[in-house]
């Protein structure tokens, strides 16, 4: 089990990434550096300590919180049509992918429930692991909206900024992100609203809400 959760894992962030570099790309950015990031090959997005050492510790820690990051697309924001406009539309690619992800999942599920059999031990596999997919991507897409540097939320909130308070956000180190994310889960209200917005999400995309009507 502990196998699969990292799988999935490590593929919602790999999709996450792609997204904002695909994004770019239309948007403008025909960098080098970008177009090799339009890629399922694991080895371009692989950031050891984001992608591997973290994810696996909170697992085995049995943490409340799991997530995990990959090498962020490096962004050439000169060759934008419009930075931004196009600033705003590829950070939140990455948070809409894993929608897209937990929306593709929950239509799985659903459709799985209606038309087969529940009581075979095959569905209930196919069914926890299409939920399971669901549930890393609504965590990923909540937590990536954040407007925590360097996560996406960020980058989305910095387009409505004032130019010396958007620089002053963008500029800290990204591992000062990790530290005050552990610290805002340490507070039990922080944590709560952000379980209210993944487990509304869940449902949503699960179409419980519709099931429950």
């Amino acid at each position: 089990m502990l196998f699969v959760h990292i799988v999935i894992l490590f593929f919602s962030i790999i999709v996450h990434e792609i997204a904002h570099a695909y994004v770019a790309y239309v948007r403008g950015d025909n960098a080098k550096s970008t177009l090799e990031r339009i890629t399922l090959n694991p080895m371009s997005h692989v950031e050891l300590f984001g992608t591997v050492i973290i994810p696996v510790f909170l697992l085995l820690v049995k943490a409340p919180i799991f997530f995990g990051w990959a090498k962020p697309v490096t962004i050439n924001y000169n060759n934008l049509k419009n930075p931004k406009i196009d600033i705003f539309i590829i950070s939140l690619a990455g948070p809409m992918s894993n929608a897209l992800i937990s929306i593709f999942s929950g239509f799985v599920i659903y459709f799985v429930e209606v038309f087969y059999d529940f009581k075979l031990e095959l569905i209930k596999s196919i069914v926890h692991f299409f939920y399971t997919i669901l549930v890393v991507n609504v965590f990923l897409m909540v937590i990536n909206l954040l407007p925590i540097p360097p996560l996406d939320g960020s980058k989305i909130i910095t387009c409505f900024l004032p130019k010396k308070i958007k620089l002053s956000l963008l500029s800290l180190n990204k591992h000062v992100y990790l530290a005050v994310l552990f610290m805002l889960m340490s507070f039990n209200v922080v944590w709560k609203l952000i379980h209210h917005a993944i487990f509304f999400f869940v449902n949503v995309f699960s179409f419980n809400f519709y099931k429950n009507g």
